[in-house]
């Protein structure tokens, strides 16, 4: 089962794909995950990545989608969650030709719907465990007194991100909407989009995704 999770920035995407590699042991497939590891990796791939990264520029959607190929031909799981790809057309259009290249399909894509004000007051009140990802809130999730991640069970630094502000956001959303938010008619047409309410209780999201998975 291969599927994508489709959402603006903040929806809760990473939080619903570890719930799904800790439960149906899918192995999910993050472009930023997978950038920063091909850059350490020293192989003729990484070696190309970090030039690129180190040089300010963006990598090609061509060297994207052999990472993916990479990790479809090596990795195992119960199936694969991409997050954060694709992000255009263009990428949607190139991960369909592989994943029938290697015999493969895609058997959803989940959309997060989330209200653009109420998830910028979610982010901005936003922080994560250092050690582990573990994310919290202030106001739904807030960081136990202890300092104890209620995941990991470290006492670790939690962390803000220094994008996390309404500016930086809205201007992140500004993005998604302008490259990414195309693929909700795509995938639409396609008969493949499944949206859930990316705004509710982390846990109904969870049983919600869970539902539509079957």
């Amino acid at each position: 089962m291969n599927i994508i999770l489709l959402g603006p920035p903040g929806a809760g995407k990473g939080t619903q794909a570890r719930h799904l590699v800790e439960t149906r042991g899918m192995v999910q497939l993050s472009t930023g995950d997978m950038l920063r590891e091909a850059k350490t990796s020293g192989t003729e791939m990484g070696l190309k990545v970090a030039a690129i990264m180190d040089a300010g520029k963006l990598v090609t959607d061509e060297i994207v989608i052999g990472l993916i190929e990479e990790k479809l031909t090596t990795e195992t799981g119960a199936g694969f969650i991409f997050d954060g790809f694709p992000r255009t057309l263009a990428q949607a259009d190139a991960l369909a030709a592989l994943l029938t290249k290697l015999g493969q399909s895609l058997h959803t894509v989940i959309e997060m719907r989330v209200d653009d004000d109420a998830l910028v007051d979610r982010i901005t009140a936003r922080s994560t465990c250092s050690g582990c990802g573990e994310v919290y809130n202030d106001k739904t999730k807030p960081i136990p007194a202890d300092g104890r991640c209620t995941n990991c069970g470290e006492q670790k630094e939690f962390t803000r991100r220094a994008d996390d502000n309404e500016d930086s956001l809205r201007t992140r959303l500004m993005e998604y909407y302008k490259k990414t938010s195309p693929l909700i008619g795509y995938y639409y047409a396609k008969g493949d989009l499944r949206p859930v309410n990316g705004l509710a209780d982390i846990k109904e999201v969870t049983a919600s995704i869970e539902a539509v998975l079957g």
